[in-house]
């Protein structure tokens, strides 16, 4: 079977992408990264992406006149690459429902957090303000409204006593390395889909995957 072709929609240094790249080093990784985007020229993952071989584009957001127009740009760059799937790793845009929409099933989200607690910003000051005992990250196809749709997998981190939003935002992130790639696999060789808006698995979950999506734990 042939592997997806997916691009990385960035806007920073991208170490989430980082670990897709390596992981899709692996020849028998069913999804290649065809294409990292970034709406900033700065971005530092772009130097990353390059370094590994792989073709970078900037879509520069403020050359818009709106966001419909800059998600048309997009679109048309990830159709005229032949994009399969589509990750975001740390894009600080908002996208727009027909962007969202055109891609829908096919796009996936890293959040630092246990979805559905704590959608949008500042995730671990408000795990650590909440008393909660344990944290993590989700991995989930993208809907309209922000930090939704369909969760394919999560990781469990434990909250420390003395835990700093720092000190826990090093672990879970060192958590989200690990998820994404897997995550990624299970999508794009057709074991992971979406029907009535839930996760169904097609056939049996390698052992290295069912892990991640029952109950895995990092330590530390």
């Amino acid at each position: 079977m042939a592997r997806k072709r997916v691009a990385i929609l960035i806007s920073g240094r991208g170490s989430n992408m980082t670990a897709l790249i390596e992981a899709a080093a692996d020849p028998d990784f069913p999804a290649e990264i065809a294409l990292v985007l970034s709406n900033r020229a700065d971005a530092g993952g772009l130097a990353r992406a390059a370094e590994a071989g792989i073709a970078t584009a900037v879509i520069d957001h403020k050359a818009y006149g709106s966001r419909a127009e800059f998600d048309a740009a997009m679109d048309a760059r990830l159709r005229a690459d032949a994009i399969d799937l589509v990750c975001l790793a740390g894009f600080m845009r908002l996208l727009t429902d027909g962007f969202v929409e055109g891609w829908r099933d096919r796009m996936i989200n890293i959040h630092p957090s246990l979805l559905p607690l704590f959608p949008g910003l500042h995730t671990h000051e408000r795990a650590i303000e909440a008393g909660m005992r344990l944290h993590g990250c989700t991995v989930h196809f993208v809907r309209a409204q922000m930090d939704s749709g369909p969760i394919i997998g999560q990781a469990a981190v434990p909250i420390a006593l003395d835990d700093t939003p720092d000190t826990l935002s090093k672990r879970v992130l060192t958590a989200e390395h690990q998820l994404y790639p897997l995550a990624l696999a299970l999508v794009a060789s057709g074991l992971a889909s979406v029907e009535n808006e839930r996760l169904v698995m097609q056939g049996d979950v390698p052992a290295d995957l069912a892990g991640m999506l029952l109950s895995p734990h990092f330590g530390g």
